[in-house]
């Protein structure tokens, strides 16, 4: 196992609380690996005997139609009787009625509980119900570009970070495809399997969904426009031009059950000048570029939304909340706050021209306040302020601290 220090420290901060720790994210993102290292950790810096730790993975066979009693029942025998048991419950939204039967551990036992799931079931109304103020919930993302070279590192020489981010984009940043070397082709076959398992499990399967060729549109129609503003109504058009009528309440749940498959990011525009959040014309950002990729297939005229792509995951794995900045003119590509924080990034490829410069920075030199004004770009040479505005390659930003 390769350690994942952002996320591992985080959640160990709350080892021994009364809180219960959810993680979620995407399939395969490392949800289960890093209970793994919670467990490791326990075991060497807090001398937890493995006697006192129960790890279930219910996506396993072993838990088919099990329903929450004998979850319930089969989990409180294996208590100790005498000190704290640690309780790691994977995939646990596999279970209906799990959210009972974790409130009732919680409330009854010595109990440490660490869970993780798949869809935004683990983020739903009935956690609220059952866990009220009981629970931490962590994100978990794929690799950011700093873990993607830690990985790679093991098994492969790395190179110039520059040079490395144009890999990091070809080939996205699932655990599994990095954990040894691998070929494009046999990266793209790793993570179609991955899309095709969440598509089929976590949205077709569980929402009973029917007209399947409908939800591959919405897909493809939402992967092409990674970056680019819509709305459910242009998406209604687009499959209307296609002899594919849908109506715009029915794209809107489409796109949700994409979002609660961790698949899909929904990105709001917010009015710079307003201060509201706007409710049309949204972004959406793919969990991961690899997704796009075996989907439609590579194309280098998808980089630069690509680029936007990555640094949006990374904002949000820094804990920001991310907006799409709407100015009176024109847009500034993420407005990102943590508590009394703010960055304000705008993502270009490239700046070839006084133009594309003017473009970019102008934006940027409309917002008249003093929070932190980014222009990142895959420029060889980028570096150095214009009036204010800090110049980075998208690279140096990726890897800065925290």
């Amino acid at each position: 196992m390769i350690y994942r220090p952002r996320y591992v420290d985080k959640i160990m901060a709350y080892a021994d609380t009364p809180f219960v720790k959810i993680l979620t994210g995407v399939r395969r993102c490392g949800k289960s690996t890093i209970l793994k290292m919670i467990m490791e950790k326990l075991q060497t810096e807090r001398n937890i005997p493995p006697e006192r730790m129960i790890n279930c993975r219910y996506d396993s066979m072993e838990y088919e139609d099990m329903t929450a009693k004998q979850m319930y029942a089969r989990l409180k025998e294996q208590l100790s009787h005498d000190d704290r048991t640690y309780l790691f419950l994977d995939e646990v939204q596999e279970i209906e009625g799990w959210e009972k039967v974790v409130n009732s551990l919680a409330s009854d036992f010595d109990v440490d509980l660490y869970i993780t799931g798949s869809n935004s079931r683990m983020m739903s109304s009935e956690i609220a119900t059952y866990l009220t103020g009981r629970y931490i919930s962590f994100q978990i993302f794929t690799l950011s570009f700093e873990e993607y070279l830690t990985f790679k590192e093991k098994y492969a020489s790395v190179g110039d970070p520059k040079t490395e981010l144009a890999d990091y984009v070809r080939l996205g940043g699932f655990p599994a495809t990095h954990l040894q070397a691998h070929s494009q082709d046999e990266i793209y076959t790793i993570v179609r399997d991955i899309y095709n398992s969440t598509i089929f499990s976590d949205i077709i399967k569980r929402n009973q969904i029917r007209k399947i060729d409908q939800l591959e549109r919405i897909v493809k129609y939402t992967f092409q426009n990674v970056g680019n503003t819509f709305s459910a109504k242009s998406i209604a058009d687009y499959l209307k031009s296609e002899r594919r009528s849908l109506d715009n309440e029915t794209v809107y749940n489409y796109l949700e059950k994409l979002e609660k498959a961790y698949l899909l990011h929904r990105c709001s525009r917010y009015d710079l000048q307003g201060k509201e959040i706007l409710k049309t014309q949204e972004k959406f950002y793919l969990a991961d570029v690899a997704l796009r990729h075996c989907v439609l297939g590579y194309n280098a005229d998808d980089v630069a939304s690509d680029l936007e792509n990555i640094v949006y995951l990374e904002l949000c794995r820094r804990g920001y909340t991310v907006n799409v900045g709407k100015t009176n003119d024109g847009e500034i590509d993420f407005v990102a706050a943590w508590q009394n924080e703010k960055l304000y990034v705008q993502v270009a490829r490239e700046i070839k021209s006084e133009k594309t410069k003017k473009r970019e920075y102008d934006r940027l030199l409309e917002i008249r306040d003093n929070y932190p004004k980014y222009v990142l770009t895959t420029d060889e040479y980028a570096g150095g302020n214009y009036e204010g505005i800090k110049t980075m390659h998208i690279a140096d930003f990726l890897l800065s601290p925290e």
